[in-house]
């Protein structure tokens, strides 16, 4: 429910008469008394062409009037600047599915005209639980490598709802949150996708916010919330709550936008696309509100709130009729995932306790593997080789944003307990491959063993599994 000041048109109407009387009253004594002190004659003659009476009238009635105008016109004015109505717009979704918008006229009660204090309470609330900002301790000795074998057994061992996963998955899911904010969980339902992430944050001690998408999310204000004319309040969304809260503890804090793809991704997420690209974080603005008030939340600076460094968004997609293809404008700046089987359950180590991990420390670790672990010069030259072939063949080329998430992706990997063939493979998947879906079917069918065999030679024969069997995919598609 949205509204805006609304003012009736009797109002307006009133002003202007008021003003347009008032101005005929002081024209009309204005001339009475240049009358009366021009007048020639006896001014005892004057007087007593009326009876002192009805002179005495004619000037409490014109006193009285102009009183009166004035009264109406101040309160026609206040009338403007504080409606007593608002036209409210209603968005309901009827039994088909359809979206109904539905506008109706709303008297403000009279609780509600004088000021309502905070208009964030929920952020007023944190300000409380946050009186200064909370730096977590985190848990002695961890490496990544460590940390992917003990959330995967940790994952196995959840009481009453145990889940499996790969120990590559693990590496390639912790893996993505240290090259990028945002990350593409895909695959069949019931593969663990919302899993994965919640068990992260029962694994890290920080509750992970799930946040079911809506069909008719399309802006900003679907995501952080909006400002509420009826009430004078902020309606504040989860996300936003979360937002603040992150800004006043260094713990780690993973949104997942649950079946993303149920909306246009590039519409309802674009501002938070633009501003998770900004290379620092006193850049990543996001404007909450336009308006300013004293009692705003401290976080809160005219209006604006940080997008802090250390929130990881995360949305499940589902590929099928009833969902929409998410854009390359999405699928470039994300990691994704992909979730297309069931692991089948083990016995996870006897080292499966929670940890508490801060971002501070796990920025730290990344950091570590990428001056430890960087892509080999005969990476890079494999990488250089297949990217001139695919431009020759298929005109893709890579682009300066993949550039960089590959290598930033492979050392994490690999200090995860991976390989770089292994890295190397998953990222070239996921980010080059998959813009062969875009080309003609036919020819990448016709192709298809040509690339194949081109990466065989280049990378080393069966060393790229997963780039095989998306290109056999495709093929098989065509």
């Amino acid at each position: 429910m949205r509204g805006r000041k609304y003012v009736e048109l009797a109002s307006v109407l009133a002003i202007f008469f008021s003003m347009t009387a008032l101005f005929g009253l002081a024209c009309f004594t204005a001339a009475f008394v240049y009358r009366l002190v021009t007048f020639h004659g006896d001014r005892a003659d004057l007087i007593n062409v009326h009876s002192n009476v009805i002179n005495i009238i004619t000037i409490v009635c014109f006193f009285a009037l102009f009183i009166f105008l004035m009264i109406l016109l101040v309160r026609q004015i206040e009338r403007l600047n504080h409606p007593e109505t608002v036209m409210v717009t209603l968005e309901y979704v009827d039994e088909f599915g359809n979206k109904i918008q539905e506008v109706v006229e709303m008297e403000i009660p009279k609780t509600q005209k004088k000021d309502p204090g905070d208009r964030f309470q929920k952020l007023s609330l944190l300000d409380k639980q946050y009186p200064k900002k909370e730096n977590v301790i985190s848990t002695e000795d961890l490496t990544l490598e460590y940390i992917c074998r003990r959330f995967r057994s940790f994952a196995s061992r959840i009481a009453g709802n145990p889940l499996y996963y790969s120990i590559d998955d693990i590496r390639r899911f912790v893996s993505a949150l240290g090259v990028t904010k945002i990350m593409i969980l895909q695959g069949m339902s019931g593969t663990g996708k919302t899993s994965l992430p919640v068990a992260w944050g029962k694994f890290t001690r920080v509750p992970t916010t799930v946040v079911p998408v809506q069909p008719m999310w399309k802006e900003r204000s679907d995501l952080i919330g909006y400002f509420n004319e009826f009430t004078g309040k902020f309606n504040e969304s989860m996300i936003l709550e979360k937002l603040y809260e992150a800004n006043k503890t260094n713990k780690i804090y993973l949104i997942v936008l649950d079946e993303m793809n149920i909306a246009r991704v590039e519409y309802y997420f674009a501002e938070f696309l633009s501003l998770l690209e900004l290379p620092t974080v006193d850049e990543r603005i996001l404007e909450v509100t336009s308006s300013i008030s004293k009692k705003d939340p401290k976080e809160l600076h005219n209006g604006k709130l940080i997008l802090p460094d250390n929130v990881y968004f995360i949305g499940t997609a589902n590929n099928d009729d009833s969902t929409f293809a998410i854009s390359d404008k999405v699928y470039d700046r994300s990691m994704v995932l992909n979730l297309d089987y069931r692991c089948e359950p083990f016995i996870g180590e006897d080292d499966y306790e929670p940890i508490t991990l801060s971002d501070y420390t796990f920025k730290a670790l990344i950091q570590k593997a990428k001056k430890e672990y960087a892509l080999t010069k005969r990476g890079r030259s494999h990488i250089k080789e297949f990217d001139k072939y695919i431009q020759e063949v298929f005109s893709i080329t890579f682009g300066n944003r993949i550039r960089r998430q590959i290598e930033n992706y492979v050392p994490i990997y690999i200090a995860c307990g991976g390989t770089e063939e292994e890295a190397l493979d998953d990222i070239l998947a996921k980010k080059v491959l998959r813009k062969l879906e875009s080309q003609n079917p036919i020819y990448i069918k016709s192709k298809a063993d040509d690339l194949i065999n081109k990466m065989n030679e280049i990378f080393g024969k069966d060393k790229m599994p997963v780039s095989e069997s998306v290109i056999r995919k495709l093929a098989n598609n065509g």
